[in-house]
């Protein structure tokens, strides 16, 4: 009875944050889409957008090909990938600030982001002729390259059949110097390439299609929901790792496990947006402090806030300074930092 009363108290939380949430979402969706360069009428978007949705009835085509291409073909494949990544980054942040036990862990802590971009800015500079899978090559070999670093930073940190965190975040410190250091040198090398380099790093959705939110949905639903599986652990892990083992619980494999997955999901979206900062670090800040440390209730809404976060700072990237385009990243550092240090100021009590 205890717990089904728990279970009923914790949905209930749930749908009492997360109704709202998704209200928001649906209103910056209709914001995102309806707002660019070209002077498309309200009507006239969503008239383009209805006239493609199944069972609808049969509209007038009173728009020219090009409004049709533009508001079906590029805001909207844009919007959906913006959802997809801007959950993935505020999962994986949850799901690292949950194992390290540390507010101010994100998905790049453990320098998955540093060896994807090395690994992609290398495959810009030397590796145009072997894309064996068309458009696809430069996310899958960031891809592997993030889940590599995780590995070899795992490794590093293994150390007598444990891992303890303060040698997991050291090697993770080391590591991101030493690709970074990588990283400088293969941008001082690439010469005109280097701009296009320097604007996959900053992040960016301007090359983002239907395929793109495609291919990459499945690995953030699937990293999603393993996280999700195991918000009881991280419930547990808060407490400390010797009470959670006290309690039964395989520390050692639950981290790694955990890691992994929020790995594959951060892997994911950075192999198709570039690298954007502080959605991982900041949205989870924030939702804790709105709806407490419950992972049951933090992983969901955090996604969708991650989702709203980023389709917002997509929207004024590519708007305010109309017809040239900014990188998210620059949007979300400058949203981002100022207030994550005024939460560092104001909030002085512990978080786990």
């Amino acid at each position: 009875m205890g717990l089904k009363e728990g279970q009923r108290r914790v949905g209930k939380k749930l749908g009492f944050w997360l109704l709202p949430l998704l209200f928001a979402l649906l209103f910056v969706i209709i914001g995102s889409v309806s707002l660019g360069s070209a002077q498309l009428s309200f009507y006239m978007v969503w008239k383009i957008i209805l006239s493609h949705v199944p069972f609808m009835p049969e509209m007038e085509k009173d728009w020219s090909k090009a409004a049709e291409v533009i508001v079906w073909n590029i805001r909207m494949p844009r919007i959906l990938l913006a959802i997809l990544v801007g959950a993935a980054l505020a999962v994986a942040g949850v799901a690292y600030q949950g194992v390290l036990r540390n507010p101010l862990a994100d998905p790049y802590i453990l320098g998955v982001s540093s060896g994807a971009s090395l690994g992609a800015a290398c495959f810009m500079m030397f590796g145009q002729g072997i894309a064996f899978f068309g458009q696809w090559t430069l996310p899958l070999i960031a891809f592997i390259c993030g889940m590599g670093t995780l590995f070899v930073v795992y490794r590093l940190a293994y150390i007598a059949g444990k891992v303890q965190m303060e040698t997991l975040l050291l090697s993770g410190v080391v590591v991101q110097a030493f690709l970074g250091a990588g990283l400088s040198l293969v941008m001082s090398m690439s010469g005109e390439k280097m701009q296009r380099i320097f604007y996959w790093l900053m992040g960016s959705l301007t090359l983002s299609d239907w395929s793109s939110g495609v291919v990459v949905a499945p690995y953030v639903i699937v990293g999603g929901i393993i996280i999700f599986l195991f918000a009881g652990e991280l419930n547990l892990l808060a407490f400390g790792e010797q009470k959670a083992h006290h309690l039964g619980m395989n520390v050692e494999r639950t981290r790694l496990m955990i890691l992994i997955a929020a790995s594959l999901t951060a892997g994911a979206a950075v192999s198709v947006s570039g690298v954007i900062g502080f959605v991982g670090l900041i949205v989870p800040h924030i939702m804790r402090t709105i709806v407490g440390s419950d992972h049951r209730v933090l992983l969901p809404v955090s996604a969708v806030a991650g989702a709203i976060l980023l389709i917002a700072a997509d929207t004024i990237a590519r708007t305010v300074m109309e017809p040239q385009e900014l990188p998210i990243g620059v949007i979300t550092a400058f949203l981002g930092a100022p207030f994550f240090g005024y939460l560092l100021r104001k909030r002085r009590q512990r978080f786990f």
